[in-house]
């Protein structure tokens, strides 16, 4: 099969990702493998190439937002049929014994595992994943607009409920990109009113379209105190900005999986009459779950920027400047 291997952690302007023939993987007696027919790319792949999260071994395929049909299942799999269409998300694996797992809280499991980091994923003509980690994947939806979900669209969701934003509150948006442009579809839809700060202007100019009332490259001309605000940009300098922009009892979520270091920050002037700072840790199977009835329910639609899988390292760095209006996505 064809596939992108990252055999050494670089910088995505030196096109690290290798085009090559490899074989196809073979299947754990819980394991599914799947034909691939579209992967998003996340900016989380970008730590992974790039160094800012270590890796454990190479080679390693990248990617973690895979849509595809089933085409062989291991000796103990009867959740899926051969020619089902399925998605593969970030969290391949946990325990399922550990504290967290048995109170509802896998996404903190020490022993779990994720897809293109621990295992290879889908930067791929085909993909393996334990049939229990995957999703179904509704038949309205199709393979380009499901894959940015299995990810951007989980965490993100997870981020919009710990932001306890309600009808007619007032959300901040820091960064608008896969994540963000999937959640200001669900936040309208509940009667939030929706305010955007973001460097890029094609983000910019996205927010405005998809609806957000107030768009700027900078928090300090706000209109508004925000109820909640979400944090999707990796720079750890807009903490205490969202913190300061928030009204008494508050809340701030920190989205990302990497977060440059945070400044100091003056407990009057940023947290006191208690606002909450809430970190959000990869996703459980319940919020894909959710997730994606709300999708159905809401017809939220992610926005696509199509490569195919030799432009992998393309996609990277144009998502690295910036360039990326919504998600880009290989179809493979």
């Amino acid at each position: 099969m064809k596939a992108e291997i990252l055999t050494k952690q670089q910088p995505i302007e030196n096109s690290p990702l290798q085009l090559a023939d490899i074989p196809k993987p073979s299947l754990l007696p819980d394991e599914v493998l799947i034909k691939v027919s579209a992967c998003g790319v996340c900016r989380t792949d970008l730590h992974v190439i790039e160094g800012d999260l270590p890796v454990t071994h190479f080679p390693l395929i990248p990617g973690h937002q895979i849509v595809g049909k089933v085409v062989e299942s291991g000796s103990s799999c009867a959740r899926f049929k051969i020619g089902d269409r399925i998605g593969i998300p970030w969290l391949r694996k946990s325990c399922g014994t550990c504290q967290y797992c048995v109170k509802g809280r896998e996404n903190l499991c020490d022993f779990s595992q994720y897809t293109g980091y621990h295992a290879n994923g889908g930067y791929a003509e085909y993909a393996t994943v334990p049939e229990a980690f995957a999703y179904p994947i509704p038949d309205m939806m199709k393979d380009e607009q499901a894959a940015p979900l299995l990810c951007a669209g989980i965490i993100g969701f997870r981020a919009f409920k710990k932001s306890s934003c309600h009808s007619g509150g007032k959300l901040g948006i820091f960064g608008f990109g896969s994540s963000a442009h999937i959640i200001i579809q669900i936040a309208l839809r509940r009667e939030c009113e929706v305010f955007v700060i973001s460097r890029g202007k094609k983000h910019q100019d996205l927010a405005k379209e998809m609806g957000a009332s107030w768009v700027s490259d900078s928090a300090d001309s706000l209109p508004v105190k925000l109820d909640s605000a979400i944090i999707f940009a990796p720079a750890g300098e807009i903490v205490p900005i969202a913190l300061r922009s928030l009204d008494k009892g508050g809340t701030a979520v920190m989205a990302g999986i990497h977060l440059t270091t945070i400044p100091s920050m003056s407990y009057e002037e940023h947290l006191f009459h208690e606002k909450r700072l809430v970190s959000v840790e990869s996703n459980t199977r319940e919020d894909g779950i959710e997730l994606f009835k709300e999708a159905v329910r809401l017809h939220i639609s992610p926005k696509t920027t199509i490569f195919p899988l030799s432009e992998a390292n393309e996609a990277l760095l144009k998502l690295k400047k910036d360039e990326i209006s919504g998600t880009a996505v290989l179809k493979i």
